[in-house]
């Protein structure tokens, strides 16, 4: 009798079925036993010790050894909310139940000890355990210990690859991780990332696993060529080069490609969503299977070994909200390796099956010591077959990537803050502020189905709720930060609908301070814009001197124009500086109104500019022709207009139409919104700005402020018509006359440069099956072009996709409104109404020389991601402290940070303890003029003067393991040996190397009054 016989044993002997309120009405799961007997389950596990690869299981090494890997792919919304996911509520729309998986999974893995299980979504497995008894999570504890629940990635969600900003992953990551840490230690931490559904991988997202101690990374999606290739050269596993600036072995990450993206294979799938037969091995019944089942799995091992190295193989048992009746899976499965098994001894079959994990078979490949042949490149763009590019989900729902990206704006301040006033953020005069909501909200956003703008209507919806009800308890933690900093407690309003000027204090009261706060490690200088009622004002800074301000009349879509009010200010490093304004007059000054211009004047030659930037409008259509950059004596033809694309909705060719995930036009050429704008003109000392109308549903504000080194484009577009029924896909495309020989260039996730060429990949032989969305990338911050001296960059204010489909030209697709659904599974057109269906945003254009472009693109990105926040109160409130002065100015830092060091991370993580991280934001060889690219050493004992910091740990990236004791495992290139660098950490030296992002807890203790 076997050791699961034995424990089975034990069960049916002494042990009653659990009953009480846990039990489920569903019926689909069986309850959780006993506590007692649930321990005797767990002390018939053999040969377990702590949790790591010491307790893989053991492998036949002279046989293929097919490792299953039982696991569920739970999404964090996508046709259900998270909420309706977890409870298993609204069954009408996709039957799936979190709860019951989970709670399933345990009693089926005490049933036998030889039963493993991974799970991924921390979002989900950590509400489930808040919800259960002591004695319940002490029986998930010992199953982790012993390896037979393994967490793999361990990310609150699986975020998306396309559509995310690699501060947002690392945030979201070390989420997830830390709470396995505290709740599991050592034993529940992830050896291996595990992205089965993104679709589509980039690079940074492995250079960050890498950093997070990652041994290895499995995903699910490949491009159909891609996979067909890499099957026939048996390179469906290599080692991932991710970073072409941090030295190896770094950024280093084995990946490997699963065989059946994350599903069973087929005929082999028993779970209650599956229409797959039970093994049946009574050569009695007239069911029986047995023997055909294990004929085909043997033919299906052997045929999937072919395109792997090793004599070890992989299979995925489990797909979308699976395991919900976990004895039914298992109890399959069971059959299954028994009776395989079986046939080593019968027939002399060389297949070993058995449970396994994706660390457990990764620790074999490792052990089968290689050389691995090395990507450099990334996965993207994505196809599941031809003219079916998954390209379309990189602009999908601007609106809500527009907030998600607002979010983690506001959540960093609200992280710093909570960070420099210590305790007095938490618990102050306004309430109890909180950063976690906000920060959990924001980790769900990153799921791949959430930014992503792939899931349905109402789960977009609530993604929206859950980050509104994030901002709240961190406008409370503001306020009583600032009142603390500040030293008086004023009556703080925030004023999230300034871009589109509304604010009902400013437009409402006669006087009030505008408290504009600097996430940047440097001091910056912005322009604040305000509504205001028509009137003179007088603006004063903190030291009470007058600041010249403006008041410009806007062109309005509606009947009424908005007056706003314009000033320039100058905020410290990681600071505030708190301005004043008051209403002098209510008379009509002479306000700076908008100018309408003829479109055919031709002696008037249309300009905007500064001290830096020239840009020329052409007189007959109002379109933008010509930049200049007059610092650089640089002077390019440029001509930008919008354009849209006619969605497919299938043809003879084809019938994939265009939809949430898929981008397809029906025709290569697209069509422009207009040839000509109506435009108007606003001139004063503190903007040039020309109003561009296109058509009901898109206009632009082309701007430049004083100082500017960069042109803005303030796009509107929106509600985009399809009373036509015809589904369009908006781009605002710059045409030039540079000579690019069909290259552009991508960031990765708002961190490294790729270079992109147009109908070309890398690692394979391309058939181009669709000219414009085959070439269409993921553009996180910037995409540029050059011709080798020049450098035309735009940088954009979310994620899109673009691309350059003809020399000298970018493109942006900037909105998408759809009438098919492109069947993925969504089952609804991409047809936003309501808020998300007009859209505002910027595109920040730069025209540089090659040699010192970067130091503009990368500083600006860092500024545009980490804008100032500004706060509003009327003024006059009472004084926090009796014994100290308020405070109109204030500065978190001693000293300011060099240029190419960026502060990625301020946070509390403890209550005398700060999460601290310092990234190098420039690449080997990005600038030489300014030596940005050169390593800098820091010295951190006196960095902040909020805090003193009296002790520091390094970490990795997740801030899950200490740095000094981290390891990894160790791979063989194709490239030669990696050699290792000896790790010591100084306070008084923290030297950052291009691209390296250095992470510290550090033990602080507060100042008084900050």
């Amino acid at each position: 009798m076997g050791t699961g016989a034995r424990a089975l044993l034990v069960r049916s002997r002494g042990c009653p079925r659990a009953a009480g309120p846990r039990t489920s009405s569903r019926g689909l799961r069986p309850p959780l036993p006993p506590l007692p007997c649930l321990s005797l389950l767990l002390l018939a596990a053999p040969g377990v010790r702590a949790a790591g690869y010491e307790t893989c299981p053991t492998v036949q090494p002279d046989m293929l050894n097919v490792h299953l890997v039982a696991h569920t792919h739970d999404d964090v919304g996508w046709l259900k909310t998270v909420d309706q996911y977890y409870y298993g509520t609204k069954v009408d729309y996709q039957h799936a139940g979190v709860q019951y998986i989970l709670d399933s999974v345990i009693s089926a893995l005490l049933a036998d000890p030889t039963r493993r299980f991974i799970y991924v979504e921390i979002a989900f497995f950590s509400r489930w355990w808040h919800q259960q008894t002591n004695a319940t999570q002490e029986i998930v504890r010992e199953l982790v210990r012993q390896g037979r629940l393994e967490f793999a990635n361990g990310g609150w969600v699986m975020n998306d690859e396309a559509a995310t900003h690699y501060g947002a992953i690392v945030d979201q990551m070390t989420l997830g991780l830390r709470f396995l840490e505290d709740t599991f230690g050592n034993d529940g931490r992830p050896r291996v990332a595990w992205h089965i559904d993104p679709f589509g991988h980039s690079r940074e997202q492995a250079s960050l696993f890498s950093q997070m101690g990652f041994d290895g990374f499995f995903l699910g999606r490949l491009d159909y060529q891609d996979k067909l290739e890499r099957k026939e050269m048996q390179e469906m596993e290599q080692l991932w080069r991710a970073s072409a600036s941090l030295r190896p072995p770094i950024a280093d990450l084995f990946t490997g490609v699963l065989p059946n993206m994350y599903n069973p294979p087929k005929h082999l799938c028993w779970d209650v969503l599956c229409v797959d037969g039970p093994v049946v091995e009574d050569p009695q019944s007239p069911e029986y299977n047995a023997k055909d089942l294990v004929n085909y799995f043997l033919h299906l091992a052997l045929l999937q070994s072919q395109h792997y190295r090793t004599n070890h193989t992989v299979m995925t048992m489990g797909s979308d909200f699976q395991y919900e009746n976990a004895n039914m899976w298992f109890k399959n499965l069971d059959k299954l390796i028994r009776l395989v098994n079986a046939q080593q001894q019968a027939n002399g079959s060389s297949v070993n099956v058995l449970y396994s994990t994706p660390a457990c078979y990764l620790w074999e490949l490792n052990k089968a010591n290689l050389t691995w042949s090395v990507k450099h490149d990334d996965f993207f763009p994505y196809a599941d077959g031809p003219h079916m590019f998954w390209t379309g989900y990189f602009t999908s729902r601007p609106a809500l990537k527009r907030y998600e990206r607002l979010s983690y704006n506001f959540l960093q301040v609200c992280n710093q803050l909570e960070a420099l006033a210590g305790p007095a953020a938490n618990v102050g005069p306004y309430g109890s502020g909180n950063s976690a909501p906000l920060n959990e909200a924001m980790a769900v956003l990153q799921h791949h189905d959430a930014v992503s703008g792939t899931s349905r209507q109402h789960v977009a919806y609530d993604y929206a709720r859950q980050l509104a009800a994030g901002w709240r308890p961190c406008e409370v933690l503001l306020s009583n930060a600032l009142a603390w900093l500040r030293g008086s407690k004023e009556d703080f309003t925030f004023c999230p609908n300034l871009n589109i000027s509304i604010c009902p204090l400013s437009q409402q009261v006669e006087s009030f301070q505008v408290t504009v706060y600097n996430p940047l490690a440097r001091k910056v200088d912005w322009m604040v814009r305000l509504p205001v009622r028509k009137g003179i004002f007088l603006v004063r800074d903190p030291n009470s001197r007058t600041v010249q301000s403006s008041v410009v009349v806007t062109p309005s879509t509606e009947k009424k124009d908005h007056s706003e009010l314009l000033f320039s200010v100058s905020v410290p490093a990681l600071g505030f500086s708190v301005y004043s304004v008051a209403l002098l007059t209510r008379r009509d000054p002479q306000v700076h109104t908008p100018k309408p211009r003829p479109k055919k004047s031709l002696f008037h030659i249309l300009t905007i500019e500064n001290e830096y930037i020239r840009a020329k409008f052409s007189p007959q259509t109002g379109l933008l022709v010509e930049i200049e950059n007059m610092e650089k004596n640089l002077l390019l033809p440029v001509q930008q207009a919008f354009f849209w694309y006619n969605a497919s909705v299938g043809d003879r060719i084809s019938s994939q139409v265009s939809g949430a995930y898929i981008f397809r036009p029906s025709r290569q050429q697209p069509l422009p919104v207009s040839r000509w704008a109506q435009i108007q003109l606003v001139k004063t000392a503190l903007v040039q700005e020309l109003h561009q109308n296109f058509s009901a549903w898109c206009s632009q504000v082309v701007r430049l402020y004083p100082g500017q080194r960069h042109l803005e484009l303030e796009w509107t577009v929106g509600p985009i018509p399809v009373g036509d029924s015809w589904g369009k896909e908006v781009i605002s495309r710059f045409d030039t006359s540079l000579e690019t020989d069909g290259v552009f260039y991508t960031d990765s996730n708002g961190r490294e440069i790729l270079e992109r060429r147009r109908d070309y990949r890398p690692t394979w032989n391309l058939n181009q099956t669709e000219p414009v969305a085959g070439n269409y990338y993921p553009v996180n911050t910037r995409i540029y072009i050059t011709d080798g001296k020049v450098q035309l960059t735009v940088l954009t204010d979310r994620s899109q996709g673009g691309s350059s489909l003809r020399d000298g030209s970018l493109e942006l697709m900037v909105h998408r409104r759809l009438v098919k659904d492109d069947g993925r599974g969504v089952g609804e057109p991409l047809l936003e109404s309501g808020s998300g269906a007009w859209v505002r945003g910027r595109h920040l254009v730069l025209l540089d020389t090659v040699q010192t472009a970067a130091a503009g693109h990368r500083l600006l990105a860092e500024k545009e991601v980490l804008a100032p926040q500004v706060v509003l109160s009327r003024g006059g409130g009472a004084l926090y402290n009796l014994r100290a002065a308020p405070r109109k100015q204030f500065s978190g830092l001693h000293r300011e940070l060099p240029p190419s060091v960026h502060l990625l991370t301020l946070a509390r993580w403890g209550p005398e303890m700060l999460l601290l991280r310092l990234e190098h934001q420039f690449a080997v060889g990005e600038d030489s003029l300014r030596n940005l690219s050169s390593p800098v050493t820091l010295d951190l004992r006196d960095m902040f003067s909020a805090f003193t910091i009296t002790g520091l740990q390094e970490t990795t990236l997740a801030a899950n393991q200490p740095r000094a004791t981290a390891s990894r495992l160790k791979w063989r290139p194709n490239t030669g040996p990696t050699p290792r660098s000896p790790y010591l950490l100084d306070p008084a030296a923290v030297t950052l190397q291009p691209m390296e992002i250095r992470t510290f807890l550090a033990s602080v203790q507060w100042n008084k009054n900050g």
